[in-house]
């Protein structure tokens, strides 16, 4: 998996969106908070990276045009 620091995923287990924070190619883990980030933070938490996939980017999403 291609995947970078500031990249924002989808977790397995949840339907929200989530911002890599760190990553552990060694032992095949990632850090990430959701986002985007609540007025008083967003925890970070260790995960496997077989728990994620990868959210499309603005760019692969249908634009709506605004009325």
């Amino acid at each position: 998996m291609d995947l970078h620091q500031g990249d924002c995923i989808q977790l397995n287990i949840d339907a929200g969106l989530f911002q890599v924070i760190g990553i552990d190619d060694d032992h095949n883990r990632c850090w990430v908070r959701r986002w985007p980030l609540m007025t008083n933070g967003s925890p970070v938490f260790e995960i496997s990276m077989q728990q994620i996939s990868l959210a499309p980017t603005p760019m692969q999403q249908e634009s709506v045009p605004i009325s």
